[in-house]
């Protein structure tokens, strides 16, 4: 796998790193993405030590020194405070990396606590994977030649799908996928609330969109919300997605629905 190499954020020269990954540290293990890298990696052939808060010194000292990766599975907005708690304790030639939701900020936190290797990573499904989902994997470079695709082969031995990224292009993208998704899906429900009687008329296919909907705004809001927020491209796709409900307004659907088939160019 060809993942490249370069520089995020602070502009640091890129630098040599050891490839060679035996030893996996994963940092919010009780979480349940945390849990599960932690079995997935220690099954892949891996030693695998865990790090939860409280982060005392005796748990970093046990977990982190003797790891060549050390893997942040922690809420976006604790991404800096860890990554500075962590550094200090990471031996020459370790890389660093993330599995926050966005990429931009994250790497540059990572980048300016870190002298070392960074690499982030956005696994795109959440604990239970769905059977005959493809678990893909963006891999985004940050700094050290080699670490990207080091961690890459993390994955892949690990039985996922790892693919290269820049950080830019994973947040616009997510700034879509998982962003313009949440804020298009509350709005709709939000203004379909507002019609008398719409209980009475749920056919299937609202139905499966209150399905779709119910478990992103019954238990994942706040987590929306915050990659959502954290993420820089997200106004500007909105604004984009405002121009497209300008056309449905004046009537222009059929320019819309042809644009839309563009998911299904490739059928027959």
């Amino acid at each position: 796998m060809t993942i490249g190499n370069g520089t995020v954020g602070n502009g640091a020269k890129a630098q040599a790193a050891d490839v060679r990954i035996k030893t996996i540290a994963i940092v919010g293990a009780r979480g349940q993405m945390g849990a599960l890298f932690a079995r997935t990696f220690h099954k892949a052939g891996y030693a695998v030590s865990t790090l939860d808060r409280p982060y005392t010194g005796e748990a970093i000292r046990s977990a982190i020194p003797g790891a060549d990766m050390v893997l942040i599975s922690v809420p976006v907005t604790a991404t800096r405070q860890v990554a500075d708690t962590l550094a200090p304790h990471m031996k020459a030639g370790a890389i660093l990396c993330d599995v926050c939701s966005v990429k931009v900020n994250p790497l540059e936190q990572m980048l300016a606590a870190y002298s070392g290797p960074v690499v982030g990573t956005h696994p795109l499904f959440g604990p239970v994977i769905p059977e005959g989902f493809e678990p893909r994997v963006a891999v985004t470079p940050g700094r050290g030649q080699g670490a990207p695709e080091a961690v890459g082969e993390v994955f892949a031995r690990a039985g996922f799908t790892p693919f290269a990224s820049t950080a830019e292009e994973h947040d616009r993208a997510m700034a879509v996928v998982q962003g313009l998704n949440f804020i298009t899906t509350t709005a709709y429900l939000a203004a379909a609330r507002q019609t008398p009687g719409i209980e009475k008329f749920r056919v299937p296919s609202f139905e499966r969109r209150l399905e779709a909907a119910r478990k992103m705004l019954t238990q994942d809001r706040e987590l929306f919300q915050l990659i959502s927020e954290d993420n820089p491209f997200l106004q500007e796709t909105v604004r984009q997605f405002t121009a497209y409900l300008d056309l449905a307004a004046g009537g222009d659907l059929d320019l819309l629905s042809a644009r839309a088939s563009w998911w299904w160019r490739d059928t027959a």
